[in-house]
């Protein structure tokens, strides 16, 4: 024992503190060392040891719960989860204890009280946050610990701890459900004696002790089995906001008290029965709705869980196995067949069929060979590859599909932020109408008056008003996620179902993008090496789809100096003290009209080279265009390309309108002057003189192909190059829209049926119970339906 394990301090002599880690015993100097690494360890936090970089300060005598949460501070610990964006710091986080939307808002407007705080969206379907703030002002602990003051748990999103407090949430609820269903049983048999029609000569001492039976047996019900909806109710009143659970727990608490007084005094009548059962039907509701929930987000989380723990890593000393999360840029890890990938990563040597699916929602394993990129997470079918990794984990392709959807998670819809509101004032106006119906009662009939006002209480409680669009909404994010269609932005599901007109990109979109040069025309006393091996330096360093045809030209010894790029025309810069150009025709050869797709090179003395180039369309582009005429929606080619070939492709595909030679400020006033005609437009796009466009559009997808500007622009980003997948998307959120208006009517219209008849004393607290909890359970399942589309 060469000193603490946590610390490094010096272990005094006889202590017994010790912990075990990875079948390891480790031995500390004082409790306090050992409380902090316990607390590392329970959390999943224990490969903090293995990848630290100095010692641990020595643990001071803290608060129990500052204990617990100081180690998120902890710079090495804060890697697995926290991410930079925009000078912030950004964290994922699981929160325990969400019920209903007033939950989300009360969380989002007591943090953002916190100063420091820049960002905190919550989700209450997949129950999680998004946290941003400024890291000098406030600390991560002292923010976790803001949601333990309002009486919320919050931990940073981890899919194996999420799976843990899925599992411990469930077995609580089946307990707690237990203890009321059995509880029900033996009230509604005792209550059978109290029923004056059934046994009209009971003797009073016998209905006496029947009464005192019910209240001890209601006793575990109320105090146990429905603590959550008071708990619920509580932190909703102390912090000032209305939930749903505040009429809920009124009613329960109302009737129990209203028939102890009733046992006590030996006069009215008594509803442990009703109050027992009411409990049991809520759980079964709210256990079925975590079901529900945890249903609509598993996808996201379950991407993770695809991706391996190891990675088996080629080193001079042979092979060994690391943590795949390890994995840096430039290692060699080998992939046995029938093994998922471990990182994004370059095939250097074998070719095999990759399955895909989790990424793009193709099912059928795609061919991939040496030079070829391969992606964590997926699945080698046939033959063992060697692999040099390209980027970290954090930074891979499944990654950012994650952050993207919880981007899109955590920003609401104006639907859905509309419906939080409703709900809120629901609540409130539900409170005074049942208030109101109490004072009217009582002047007409004081007997019932309590009675009713419970009824109303209970049959108008909205819990299905506040789960009609969050739930919908998260569904039918991840069916597009299965589809191979990844929302980055909130209002894409509002707008693709009023979508009147689709605008493509060409070259990269429509096209294949896989540019090949067929002949090359000299125009000055160069050879066709040496355009070619110019073109290829002036274009190395381009992401779009044209240099990629000059790329097998490359010379190394070629170096550009001063290299700018000239978005939609090409890219000029010198070499060896000479400046060269690279463009279309209507910036290097306005005079010439050229029929196929061309591209230039000049130096200072003129044109030196013309190339022509071939793009085949892609073989799904025709049949998307055909769609969108079936379904009424026009089309245009916007492109910045001036040759023939714009031409041919849109007669080809027969598009309602070309326009070509389109500047990126010219595609941005085509979609303003479309925007004045009242189109709603959709735009593909995939380059980055498409970005301005893309991000100006009513929504806009980037193709999976596309460069990284383009994509951080888009609206949503198809995961695979396949154009159909819009269509599908677009079918998908307007049945979501469809749904969202079902879950509306359908929650509206009952609370509006069954209020009069409530108010009016047509509707009896028990038959009030069934129909709230069922009213529930249609808008849960209503919104599942999405799932199968």
């Amino acid at each position: 024992m060469d000193g603490c394990f946590h610390c490094g301090e010096a272990i005094p002599t006889g202590s017994t503190h010790q912990l075990a880690l990875e079948g390891v015993n480790h031995h500390f100097c004082c409790p306090g060392c050992l409380a902090v690494a316990d607390t590392i360890i329970e959390c999943g936090l224990g490969s903090y040891y293995q990848h630290r970089s100095a010692l641990a300060p020595k643990a001071d005598a803290v608060p129990d719960e500052l204990k617990q949460l100081q180690h998120y501070d902890l710079t090495e610990i804060q890697q697995d989860f926290v991410s930079n964006k925009d000078n912030l710091k950004e964290v994922q986080l699981s929160i325990s204890g969400l019920s209903c939307a007033a939950c989300a808002w009360l969380i989002e407007r007591h943090l953002a009280r916190v100063p420091g705080v820049a960002l905190i969206q919550v989700n209450t379907t997949t129950e999680r946050a998004r946290l941003r703030w400024h890291d000098e002002q406030v600390p991560l602990s002292q923010l976790l610990a803001a949601f333990a003051d309002i009486g919320y748990q919050a931990r940073p999103f981890q899919p194996h701890q999420q799976e843990q407090a899925y599992n411990r949430e469930v077995k609580s609820y089946l307990l707690r459900m237990g203890v009321a269903g059995i509880a029900s049983m033996q009230v509604m048999m005792v209550a059978l004696a109290l029923y004056e029609d059934l046994f009209p000569g009971t003797d009073a001492d016998l209905v006496e002790y029947f009464r005192w039976i019910s209240l001890w047996l209601s006793i575990p019900v109320m105090s146990y089995s429905a603590l959550p909806f008071y708990r619920n109710a509580w932190r909703g009143l102390k912090n000032r906001a209305l939930n749903m659970d505040l009429p809920v727990s009124l009613a329960m608490v109302f009737a129990f008290v209203a028939s102890v007084y009733a046992t006590v005094t030996q006069t009215g009548d008594v509803y442990y029965e009703c109050v027992s059962m009411f409990a049991f039907l809520l759980l079964t509701g709210r256990f079925l709705e975590i079901r529900a929930k945890r249903r609509a987000s598993e996808t996201t989380a379950n991407l993770t869980l695809l991706v391996p723990m190891l990675a088996r890593v080629e080193t001079e000393n042979g092979e060994q196995e690391v943590a795949a999360k390890t994995l840096q840029p430039g290692q060699i890890v080998l992939v046995a067949p029938g093994s998922q990938i471990p990182a994004d990563a370059e095939i250097l040597g074998g070719s095999t069929s990759v399955n895909e699916s989790m990424l793009t929602g193709e099912h059928l394993p795609v061919t991939r060979h040496q030079g070829d990129t391969v992606f964590a997470g997926t699945t080698n079918v046939e033959s063992p590859l060697r692999l040099r990794v390209l980027r970290s984990l954090d930074e891979a392709r499944v990654s950012e599909i994650l952050r993207a959807q919880d981007d899109a998670l955590a920003e609401k819809p104006k639907v859905a932020l509309i419906a939080d509101q409703l709900s809120r004032y629901f609540v409130a106006a539900l409170l005074l109408v049942t208030l109101a119906t109490y004072l009217v009662w009582l002047q007409l009939d004081a007997d019932k008056a309590f009675w009713v006002m419970l009824s109303v209480l209970v049959a108008t409680c909205p819990c299905a008003l506040s789960l009609a669009t969050p739930t919908a909404l998260t569904v039918a994010t991840s069916r597009l996620s299965r589809s191979g269609v990844l929302v980055r932005r909130s209002h894409v599901l509002d707008t693709l179902p009023k979508v009147n007109r689709m605008v493509f990109d060409k070259t990269g979109t429509l096209t294949r993008g896989e540019v090949a040069v067929t002949s090359v025309t000299l125009l000055a006393e160069l050879n066709e090496a040496q355009v070619l091996a110019l073109a290829a330096a002036l274009e190395a360093q381009s992401e779009h789809p044209i240099a990629r045809a000059f790329a097998p030209f490359r010379d190394q010894a070629l170096m550009v100096t001063e290299r700018e790029n000239r978005v939609g025309r090409g890219i000029c810069g010198h070499i060896n003290g000479t400046r060269w150009r690279l463009g279309s025709g209507a910036w290097l050869a306005p005079e010439n009209q050229d029929a196929e797709l061309c591209v230039y090179l000049a130096n200072e003395q003129g044109l030196v080279a013309r190339f022509e180039l071939t793009d085949p369309l892609r073989e799904e582009a025709g049949a998307l265009i055909d769609e969108c005429r079936a379904h009424g929606i026009a089309t245009t080619i916007l492109t910045g390309d001036s040759s023939g070939q714009a031409e041919q492709v849109a007669k080809r595909l027969g598009v309602d309108k070309l326009v070509k030679h389109a500047s990126p400020d010219d595609k941005l006033a085509y979609l303003r002057r479309c925007d004045q005609a009242g189109d709603i437009c959709l735009m593909v796009g995939d380059g980055i003189n498409d970005a301005p466009v893309l991000a100006g559009a009513h929504v806009s997808f980037a193709m999976a192909g596309g460069t990284d500007i383009a994509k951080n622009s888009a609206d949503a980003l198809l995961l695979s190059d396949d154009l159909r997948r819009i269509l599908i998307a677009r079918h998908i959120s307007a049945r979501c829209r469809r749904v969202i208006k079902q879950n509306f009517s359908w929650a509206l219209g009952y609370n509006l049926v069954v209020l009069p008849l409530a108010a009016m004393g047509q509707v009896s607290p028990w038959f009030a119970m069934v129909g709230m909890s069922a009213s529930s359970l249609i808008v849960m399942t209503n919104s599942l339906r999405l799932s199968r589309l």
